[in-house]
């Protein structure tokens, strides 16, 4: 059972305040992975609450099926292949030292415009937006910064799979002892506990669960066994990797409670999400695809919402939602103007945070250098094109995408390509030399 305080009724209270904000992501994690999505296994009794709490969306959807591509996407609330380190699949170890590959710090960000604000803003957890000394959480916006500013690391030496050390305390490298899901949890838990009670603050928490290496917290032997030699396919299993969601739904619910104990729940918009869909060992089930297609396994996410003073509790909505929403979302609760310079791709979902029922229609794209795909969904829409395979699915009565409708709705079929390539000349290219690291190779597959 969870401990989660029960929510005021949005009707008895006065959101005068501004509010505070709360981002939380995961990373890696399936559609279908917690309970509130039908999950196999009892890993998220906090996170299931949390939705019984707020909002549950069925449609939301990641900028990307990588991760840091969506995270520029999260930070700028614009399509991330505005910008040249959006167009890395993801980023890597290769960037260290390249002032190319990141985000430039002269671009508005969501932190940087709520702290221009008057919020204080925190990053613990996961960066992957570019490399020191060009980039970095503190030249974006965020006043306070603990986690790795690359990828995946091991959780318990911190270090990438080439062996370099990546945990940083703002931008000193630090040698902290511990399970880096329980590290974070707790530097987020103290972070709240000493923030100014009159001021208000956005507060991302961006875990690295459960992303490989398949670690739980007793794991510490086998860290050491693939110390030297950290690969993506070595280990792990369905049980491993749901006691990592278990561990992080251990630490969100010790966020919750804090906020709780600080009598800070009531007028905090909290945001739960993962950067892209579920990998190896996640479950996506009705859905096909994982981490790298763009099938709705790679694709659609887990989104759930919780703001007492404003979201009525125990709803769910088919809104179609995108990353780069939170952007506008979480400006436009604060009162804070985006920047003129820079207009924002995605829009603000407050609308169908208080009235879950009213779903906004949109069309949304995405496109990988991976196997040349390139996809849109309109309505119920989906074209979809893979290694120079066209598909058309209609998403309400085949969210697997295993009926192919090209040849029955050609006129539909037409209509989105028209779509996507007018959307498409409006961005820039993906240049030749961009990089993809694929997560796992056909052969790796059973």
């Amino acid at each position: 059972m969870s401990s989660l305080k029960k929510p005021v009724s949005p009707g008895n209270t006065s959101v005068a305040a501004k509010p505070n904000l709360v981002f939380i992501m995961a990373d890696d994690l399936g559609f279908a992975d917690l309970g509130c999505y039908g999950g196999r296994a009892p890993v998220s009794p906090n996170l299931d609450a949390l939705a019984a709490q707020g909002v549950r969306f069925t449609d939301a959807y990641a900028n990307s099926p990588v991760c840091s591509p969506s995270r520029f996407a999260l930070m700028t609330g614009r399509y991330q292949y505005r910008l040249r380190g959006g167009a890395e699949e993801p980023m890597t170890g290769r960037a260290r030292g390249q002032s190319h590959l990141g985000l430039p710090p002269e671009h508005p960000t969501l932190p940087s415009l709520l702290r221009d604000q008057g919020y204080r803003t925190a990053l613990i957890g996961k960066w992957h937006l570019g490399f020191l000394p060009h980039f970095g959480p503190l030249k974006s916006g965020y006043e306070a910064f603990y986690g790795p500013y690359g990828g995946g690391v091991d959780y318990f030496t911190h270090c990438d799979r080439r062996g370099t050390h990546d945990l940083y305390d703002n931008e000193s490298e630090i040698h902290d002892n511990g399970y880096l899901t329980d590290l974070i949890s707790e530097r987020a838990v103290q972070w709240l506990a000493d923030t100014q009670q009159d001021v208000p603050f956005m507060l991302s928490v961006h875990y690295t669960a459960p992303h490989w290496p398949w670690e739980t917290r007793d794991d510490r032997e086998e860290s050491e066994r693939i110390r030297d030699a950290i690969q993506h396919t070595d280990g792990g299993s369905v049980e491993i990797y749901q006691t990592m969601i278990r561990h992080m739904d251990e630490g969100i619910g010790r966020i919750m409670n804090t906020l709780a104990a600080r009598g800070l729940d009531e007028n905090t918009l909290i945001v739960f999400t993962s950067d892209n869909g579920g990998e190896r060992f996640s479950d996506t089930w009705p859905l096909s695809g994982k981490k790298m297609d763009l099938l709705e396994g790679g694709l659609r996410v887990p989104l759930i919402v919780r703001w007492p003073a404003r979201v009525p509790a125990g709803t769910t909505t088919a809104q179609v939602a995108m990353t780069m929403d939170w952007c506008p979302t979480m400006l436009q609760a604060a009162g804070v103007s985006p920047d003129a310079e820079y207009p924002l791709d995605g829009i603000s979902l407050l609308p169908c945070l208080t009235h879950p029922d009213h779903a906004l229609s949109r069309t949304v794209f995405w496109r990988m250098k991976h196997r040349a795909q390139r996809a849109i969904r309109h309505g119920n829409w989906k074209y979809l094109s893979v290694d120079g395979h066209d598909y058309l699915f209609d998403l309400s009565r085949d969210a697997r995408e295993r009926a192919n409708m090209l040849r029955r709705e050609p006129g539909i079929l037409e209509d989105l390509r028209r779509r996507y390539a007018d959307w498409a000349q409006s961005m820039p290219d993906i240049p030749p030399e961009a990089g993809v690291e694929l997560v796992y190779t056909q052969e790796d597959m059973p």
